[in-house]
């Protein structure tokens, strides 16, 4: 909220004031605006609310193309629940999971690979922070669970390691 008085006198908030922010809080709701910015004798005055919008869906929809490293490396079809397989690799996090530090490149992983205790099998983006998925334990990838640029929930399997 800005206020731009003329001079000192005019500078006070007075209770006028305050009932009008008020109001203006209120149409914010009603008409599910953001802001709301008004200028009346001399008194300028804009009220916001804060509302975080996830632009996650272009994100997804921009990483969607990327190339597919190997048919073999496509998600199992609908089978049995894998989450419950002891190689299973679940996810940490809610986010968008990336076989690949950057579009394009080389993924970390693919089925057959060999893996080590926290070699990183994937990415998984959060809140635009990119987070490497390691590995916990040693063996050979033997299923990708999840498409490059899907998305994944807390506790989905990722990957199968053997």
């Amino acid at each position: 909220m800005a206020r731009q008085p003329d001079d000192k006198a005019a500078a006070k908030f007075s209770s006028e004031d305050s009932a009008l922010v008020r109001e203006l809080a209120l149409l914010l709701d009603e008409t599910s605006l953001t802001e709301i910015e008004i200028e009346r004798a001399g008194l300028r005055l804009r009220v916001a609310r804060n509302i975080s919008v996830a632009a996650t869906m272009p994100m997804q929809m921009a990483a969607a193309p990327a190339a597919l490293p190997a048919a073999s490396a496509a998600p199992a079809a609908t089978g049995p629940d894998l989450s419950k397989h002891p190689g299973a690799v679940s996810s940490p996090m809610v986010g968008t999971a990336y076989w690949a530090p950057e579009p394009g490149a080389k993924p970390f992983i693919e089925v057959g690979s060999k893996v080590s205790v926290g070699q990183t099998l994937l990415i998984i983006e959060a809140m635009k922070t990119m987070n490497q998925i390691p590995s916990p334990r040693a063996g050979t990838v033997t299923q990708i669970l999840v498409e490059d640029g899907q998305p994944v929930e807390y506790g989905e399997p990722l990957v199968i390691i053997e």
